[in-house]
């Protein structure tokens, strides 16, 4: 049975003035009197009142106890954590000058303070990204261009033209470099500002660095986690050598233009989420772009793209071309320059604690509430000198702060404790500060006055909208702030009864990832992510052909499936968004021996081709409506809470499919047809017709492997017989052929 709070005493106001009314004809008989107006009867509320209140503490009692033991269990609740996102800045000066803006500058949108994570050249530049997009055009404008454009041909009469035309990236629409531009290059164009000299501005720019900002579109590429033992390649090495970043180059070749690649720096992976990058410029000899081309040269080849409005074609400075490997997945919303990172906190310094005491576990209190984790530094001031204590995540970790020889250790034998002593402990939720007892961590000595710096934020409140950025009291006149990208990652400390609702799973298993259990409760106890179905597959790797669970040790695999999925609602897959917050949550708890791979399901196209007999009563198009919602339910990758109750019968019916179609569980035909006949108003399945993509249809079954699920990409249900595959798959896509070397050319779009 389940355990309940105890109750000392459940008796109220009226029932402690009843039960002690009743007693007076047993006690003093005499006392007949026991109206409202009575005086004794004011005495017995009175008392009754009082009463009422001591039992209402009393029962607070072991609420209170058990509180404070879970306090004891050393599970803090999870703090409020910033808001992270990416800032332009502009210079709207009339000379053009370069400004150096150093880190921590504050910004502002509205009362809400944002700070600049690293330092920044403002440029006076402006830039415009734009990409080739391919374009479908007609026989007659393909004949037309191939005209047009036959001395470009003549030079390799291998190479084929290939139409496209120029877009800007503008933010709202999503750009896939390989697979819908003709070259797989963003084009940034630097130009001058209106009215400045383009020499006078290459000098201003000439040895500075170019902080780039990008923003890819978020793919479904999976995660793996290797083990501790692989090690870990910094970004810098790995990410940066995926994205090349070129200018041009005026040299002797002829032909095709030339480019030279710059050196590049960043922290973070622009492949996997909006970051910065800093890129050196060259001398301003080198600052360079070609300015005697025909009009049939603009934009032909590998040359950047031709920019119609002929006023911004007059101030390009140089273009700079961001390159990705064509192994990498490039996808990008946004590109702009004079960017950085910037993060919600406010920064609190020399904040007076408290004076130390002597004392054991000293414990103080920090004045704002909303603490950043990891940002708490603390001063111990002591006879005019000042020493730093560094935080710590346990006190059981730390040394004492008496150095004492060991008594196994022989005379003169040197040792030397490697534990840290001035040391100290953050609760950055509830803005605690603890300190140690001198076996465990030094004591803040008496007298000594503790000075503490620190950052705060404010939580949700940081992820403000685009555009909302529009101020900063630090910065030089002319230059103006602004956010392109919605700020992003913010969120409230965390409540106290959903902590506590998470205290018995912690106790089970410690938080951390060892049983099949411990991977699909902590998984979903993930910030922000919303999961709606996680299988666990222990000893097995996605990437080992047709191998079973089993067959991989020291492998776990995650199937994922998210809740909902603005891409494709019938199969939701988990985004990169989606598994970087999860690998987040899940790295620290894993063990250092488990290697673990985050993936989302492999859905297989199906198509169901039904012919049914409705029984008489019933609505003939109800039947089908029905029939179609049964079956894509029956194949759903997940199910909800309130689906599955909902479909409490269809659940008794087919165990094991609770959570959605089971993994490893074919798609068999009679399996399908006995679910259909089970819906109301079917009299009999005339004919079921099941295949899979571009296969003909099957027999039996189809099978499914490692992480396949099902995806219906066509349903059809008719009364009578089954509608044609053909006619329900419609016309086939067309086939694509292997192309020689293309050559892009720019085309104009007709115009009514």
């Amino acid at each position: 049975m389940p355990i309940t709070v105890p109750s000392v005493d459940d008796r109220r106001f009226q029932d402690l003035v009843r039960d002690a009314l009743a007693r007076v004809p047993v006690h003093t008989p005499e006392y007949t009197q026991l109206s409202h107006s009575d005086p004794g009867v004011t005495l017995v509320e009175l008392f009754a009142f009082l009463t009422e209140s001591l039992l209402y503490r009393t029962n607070r009692v072991p609420e209170m106890s058990r509180l404070k033991f879970l306090s004891l269990l050393g599970l803090p609740l999870a703090p409020a954590t910033p808001a992270h996102g990416v800032a332009v800045l502009r210079s709207q000066r009339v000379e053009p000058r370069a400004d150096t803006l150093p880190a921590g500058t504050e910004l502002r949108a509205g009362d809400i303070a944002f700070r600049t994570a690293s330092a920044i050249d403002v440029l006076p530049v402006e830039a415009r990204a734009y990409v080739k997009v391919k374009a479908d055009a007609g026989a007659a404008d393909t004949a037309y261009y191939q005209l047009l454009y036959a001395a470009a041909q003549a030079q390799e009469p291998d190479a084929e033209l290939t139409m496209y035309m120029t877009r800007a990236l503008d933010g709202r629409q999503s750009v896939d470099l390989a697979g819908d531009t003709v070259d797989g290059v963003l084009w940034l164009a630097l130009l001058a500002p209106k009215g400045a000299a383009l020499d006078e501005v290459r000098g201003a720019l000439a040895g500075r660095t170019l902080s780039l900002g990008l923003m890819p579109y978020v793919d479904d590429a999976p995660k793996t986690l290797g083990t501790q033992g692989q090690g870990r390649v910094a970004i810098d090495g790995a990410a940066s050598s995926l994205v090349r970043y070129e200018m041009p180059s005026l040299g002797a070749t002829a032909g095709a233009a030339a480019y030279q690649q710059r050196p590049a720096r960043s922290s973070d992976d622009v492949l996997a989420g909006p970051g910065v990058v800093e890129i050196s410029l060259p001398a301003k000899e080198q600052i360079v772009t070609w300015d005697d081309l025909d009009p049939l040269e603009a934009g032909v080849d590998n040359r950047p793209p031709a920019i119609e409005d002929s006023a911004d074609a007059e101030r390009v400075l140089t273009w700079l071309r961001v390159v990705p490997s064509s192994a990498a997945r490039a996808r990008f919303l946004w590109a702009g320059i004079n960017a950085v990172a910037i993060d919600q906190r406010i920064a609190v310094v020399n904040e007076l604690l408290g004076t130390g005491d002597g004392r054991t576990d000293q414990v103080f209190k920090l004045a704002r509430a909303g603490v950043v984790p990891g940002s708490v530094r603390l001063d111990v001031v002591q006879a005019g000198q000042t020493q730093r204590w560094t935080a710590i995540d346990d006190l059981m970790a730390a040394g004492p702060e008496v150095r004492s020889l060991g008594t196994q250790r022989a005379p003169g034998q040197g040792w030397h404790d490697p534990r840290p002593a001035d040391v100290f402990v953050v609760d950055p939720e509830a803005g605690l500060i603890r300190f140690g007892d001198g076996l465990r961590g030094r004591r803040p000595p008496p007298g000594s006055r503790l000075v503490v710096h620190y950052d705060t934020c404010d939580g949700a409140r940081g992820n403000v909208a685009v555009g909302t950025i529009t101020s900063g009291p630090a910065l030089p006149p002319g230059i103006k702030p602004d956010n392109p990208l919605p700020t992003w990652g913010g969120a409230d400390a965390e409540a106290v009864d959903s902590g506590e609702k998470r205290i018995t799973n912690f106790i089970r298993h410690r938080d951390r990832l060892v049983t099949a259990d411990d991977f699909a409760e902590i998984s979903r106890r993930a910030p922000g992510v919303d999961i709606a179905r996680v299988e666990v597959l222990a000893a097995y790797h996605p990437d080992l052909g047709d191998s079973e669970p089993g067959d991989a040790p020291g492998v776990v695999t995650l199937m994922l499936v998210p809740r909902n999925d603005p891409r494709q609602p019938d199969a939701p897959s988990p985004d990169r968004a989606f598994l970087d917050a999860l690998c987040r949550h899940l790295d620290p708890r894993r063990l250092v021996t488990t290697e673990l791979v985050l993936r989302g399901p492999d859905y297989v196209p199906i198509w169901l081709s039904l012919g049914i007999t409705v029984a008489g009563g019933y609505a003939t198009p109800d039947v089908r409506d029905r029939v179609k919602r049964r079956l894509a339910e029956y194949l759903a990758p997940a199910r909800n809470a309130q689906q599955a109750a909902a479909e409490a019968d269809t659940a008794l019916s087919n165990p094991g499919m609770e959570n959605g179609w089971p993994l490893r569980k074919a798609i068999n035909r009679l399996e399908l047809m006995a679910e259909v006949s089970r819906e109301p108003g079917v009299l009999k399945v005339d004919e079921l017709i099941l295949a899979r993509g571009s296969e003909s249809a099957v027999d039996v079954e189809i099978p499914l492997r490692g992480l396949q699920l099902p995806r219906v990409v066509g349903l059809s249900v008719e009364a009578g017989s089954a509608a044609p595959l053909d006619a329900l798959r419609g016309t086939a896509a067309p086939v694509s052929t292997p192309g020689r070397r293309i050559v892009p050319v720019p085309i104009i779009p007709r115009e009514c």
